[in-house]
């Protein structure tokens, strides 16, 4: 069977618009050996029929056949295998690449065979051999004379084991002998396959070649075997030729080392290149390392100064933001109507809405279950725990005496807490039992300690140490603008007088408040608790937030036995047991449900359960483990039946990290503007290395290189580059970081201010590679389009 057959072949090109016929109607018919040459002046269609023959270009009309399969449907990927597989190519130019080895050139086709590397090394080796270069495997082309080029282009054509040689002009480069010894390598290739050569020189033709054709015009004119020759057995093929012929891939490995060893030609360029590439990433690796550091500055001082910031949990209806609050649950059905209506929508339809359904209205009810969770809490969690303080709804009766005379001084209620007492002008809050989370915010002026018995007060002041005016009446203080703490430290400014002192029963069974003339007596009275000054604070000029409110601070151990003494008293037990207000003697309606009695019987003390309840963690960490504990509770239960809670302190944390991160984006946006340039240009370079190149596309297509693994090695290119920009820019980075922290120390007392997380180099190192595999792609793609035949001849 023949090995190759031309039927009726057709192949013109266009030229100015019109269509120039090459090849009319070439009928040859090849078997697998044999050593054949076309003669024929220049333009007779000699390389253009060698070209179709081999796949680097397509015929018009006509038919192809290898092994009797014909080749009109072969799809790119067919005719790319069909190189690699079936031809060897051996050219008058050589076409070897440059920057590779010896060994490496002849390898070249298997790595698109999928050969592996120790097979591919073994059979380029013996191929040199077979060729007499066995030892000039390590030299690059450049090193070899011209006929020991030709003949590494001859191994590189036989290693793959190809059926078919085709051999154009591959004398015409070479003085006589080595033109002689070349084709003695061609001619004992020949006894096993099929040699096919292309020449001027009829001389040669006739002492090497069995079998010589000559063309004319686009046409053969004449096909005459030469002298007789003996060939030996070819080398066996498979039967299938589908099964020979499958389809060529070069692997990313493969393409980057090609690309890599290209490179390496041109250290300077690839140099200067990467640095450029570099000045993006290190612009926006120290913009990230400052935000990092500043960051992680202002986190650490935040953590040590509202560590000990409570979560409050607060009784009765709270307004829950079903987005936002961490313990609820998160359905559209349940919380709110936003999900049904998208952000500028295509229509004209205006649409009436509840504005109030995006966030729902929660009742935090205490029942005693709950209550008591919160007692286990500290067994729960030891060493978490701070303590716990809870606000009671008794109205506690506070006399001040600031000046000769005593004043009744207006609360709203026991207890309190940061958010509770922003929210009203009573001047009145209870401390929190962590004496270090007191002093971590605020200055002690003068002499003085903090309170600690059940007696004991302490005046807050501003950060200007203002008392405001209204706190100075309600206290009776005597007119006057300067003071020093210690006109305030050790006086008794305030008292407490319990119920049954301060309300008289009358006939009627209802209560009566003592009046403003029996004010002083029940000050002085044994019974009542007069309160001492121990302190007068200030907030810490470094301090990120305020805790305490200007005005009185006292101890949970006021609030304790104040609660206790109102539970006990007689108006306590009395609204206990009836259906009417005491005080006014109003009755509770219908309409007002429970409320109002609640109402009333938390104030007079009757009622104990608390109205608000503070956690004071040990740390931020202890805080993450309350909050997992509270959120325990909750998990179990309905959503009407849980309790939600805030953490005030992750709050104002959270809004001071947005600040920093928007801050830190938007800088980092402006210094990758140099990143993005850099990148262009390198797209730019990556395109002149395409132009450099075009010689060793045309080679890679012509050993059977598909266009998609032309464009891989050009990406693999600009991914070394970009690989290389983003090392070079870390590397310049941490080395920038190292020498400028100290400086930067110096000038804003913050240590190590410039932090370049670990992640955030490996990010932007990857960042660097993708902005340059994303210029490189129209080069590479351009590339990939080049036509192999148009590719070769480029100089």
């Amino acid at each position: 069977m023949s090995l190759l057959q031309l039927a009726n072949l057709h192949k013109s090109y266009k030229l100015a618009g019109k269509p120039l016929p090459v090849l009319n109607g070439i009928s040859l018919c090849f078997g697998q050996s044999g050593f054949a040459a076309i003669l024929g002046p220049s333009g007779c269609g000699k390389t253009t029929m060698l070209n179709v023959i081999g796949g680097l270009d397509r015929y018009d009309s006509g038919e192809l056949a290898i092994r009797g399969v014909p080749t009109k449907k072969y799809k790119d990927a067919d005719w790319d295998a069909y190189r690699n597989r079936c031809i060897g190519f051996v050219f008058q130019s050589y076409n070897l690449i440059s920057h590779q080895t010896v060994l490496a050139n002849v390898e070249i086709g298997m790595t698109l065979s999928g050969v592996s590397v120790t097979q591919r090394r073994k059979r380029a080796r013996e191929a040199l051999e077979a060729v007499g270069l066995s030892d000039q495997a390590r030299k690059k082309p450049t090193q070899l004379s011209g006929g020991q080029m030709q003949r590494v282009a001859i191994a590189r054509a036989l290693v793959n084991n190809p059926d078919i040689i085709l051999a154009d002009e591959p004398t015409g480069a070479l003085d006589s002998a080595t033109s002689r010894q070349v084709l003695d390598i061609l001619k004992e290739v020949s006894k096993t396959r099929l040699v096919i050569m292309v020449t001027h020189n009829s001389e040669l033709a006739e002492d090497y070649a069995d079998r010589i054709i000559r063309m004319l015009d686009g046409v053969v004119v004449s096909d005459k075997m030469n002298k007789p020759y003996t060939h030996q057995q070819p080398i066996p093929q498979k039967n299938s030729v589908s099964e020979k012929i499958k389809r060529t891939s070069m692997s990313l490995w493969a393409a980057t080392a090609l690309s890599f060893k290209n490179l390496l030609t041109k250290k300077g360029r690839t140099i200067i290149t990467a640095i450029a590439g570099s000045i993006g990433i290190i612009g926006v690796a120290l913009v990230l390392a400052v935000g990092a550091g500043m960051g992680e500055f202002i986190t650490g001082s935040m953590r040590g100064t509202m560590s000990g910031f409570p979560l409050t949990v607060s009784a009765g209806t709270q307004r829950v933001d079903f987005n936002e609050m961490h313990n609820t649950i998160h359905e559209e059905g349940m919380f709110g109507q936003r999900g049904r209506y998208p952000e500028y929508p295509e229509n004209d339809t205006l649409i009436r809405y509840d504005r109030t359904k995006n966030t729902r209205r929660h009742e935090n009810i205490f029942i005693e279950e709950y209550l008591q969770y919160i007692v286990d809490m500290e067994a729960e969690l030891p060493g978490d725990v701070t303590t716990v303080g809870y606000t009671r709804g008794v109205a506690l009766n506070m006399l001040a005496r600031g000046g000769e005379k005593a004043v009744y001084y207006e609360t709203a209620s026991q207890g309190g807490g940061m958010m509770a007492n922003m929210m009203n002008d009573t001047y009145w809050q209870e401390m929190p039992d962590n004496e270090s989370f007191i002093l971590s915010l605020y200055d002690i002026l003068g002499e003085g300690r903090l309170p600690a018995a059940y007696d004991e007060i302490a005046i807050v002041v501003d950060s200007r140490n203002r008392m405001d005016e209204a706190f100075c009446l309600k206290l009776g203080i005597p007119a006057g603008e300067n003071y020093t703490p210690a006109d305030f430290v050790g006086k008794t400014l305030m008292g407490y007088v319990p119920n049954d002192l301060y309300y008289t029963e009358n006939q009627a069974g209802l209560f009566e408040p003592a009046g403003a003339d029996k004010l002083d007596a029940l000050f002085e009275n044994p019974h009542a608790i007069t309160l001492r000054v121990t302190a007068v604070l200030r907030q810490k000029p470094d301090a990120q937030v305020s805790y305490l409110n200007a005005g009185i601070i006292y101890t949970t151990k006021f609030s304790e036995k104040a609660m206790d003494s109102a539970h006990k008293s007689a108006i306590a037990a009395a609204q206990s047991e009836k259906d009417f207000d005491v005080l006014t003697g109003l009755p509770f309606s219908e309409a007002e449900d429970d409320t109002a009695k609640k109402k009333a019987l938390l104030a007079t003390g009757a009622d104990t359960t608390p109205t608000a309840i503070a956690i004071y963690p040990m740390s931020f960490d202890s805080k993450d483990r309350i909050r997992d504990y509270l959120d325990d509770y909750n998990n179990i239960r309905e959503q009407d039946d849980r309790v939600v809670y805030n953490d005030y302190a992750e709050v104002i944390m959270g809004g001071f990290k947005t600040l920093i991160n928007g801050i830190t984006i938007v800088l980092a946006g402006f210094a990758a503007i140099s990143l993005v340039v850099s990148s262009i240009m390198i797209g730019i370079i990556t395109y002149v290395s395409v132009l450099e190149r075009t010689r060793e596309i045309g080679i890679l297509r012509a050993v059977g290189a598909r266009k998609r693994d032309i464009g891989r090695v050009f990406n693999a290119e600009t991914l070394i580059i970009g690989m290389a920009a983003g090392v070079i820019g870390i590397a310049t980075s941490l080395l920038i970081i190292m020498l400028g922290n100290p400086l930067l120390e110096r000038l804003s007392q913050i240590e190590r201010l410039a932090r370049l997380q670990p992640l955030t180099a490996i990010i932007l190192i990857a960042g660097s590679m993708i902005l340059t595999l994303i210029a490189g792609l129209i080069p590479a793609r351009v590339a990939a389009r080049k036509h192999p035949v148009e590719a070769l001849r480029s100089e």
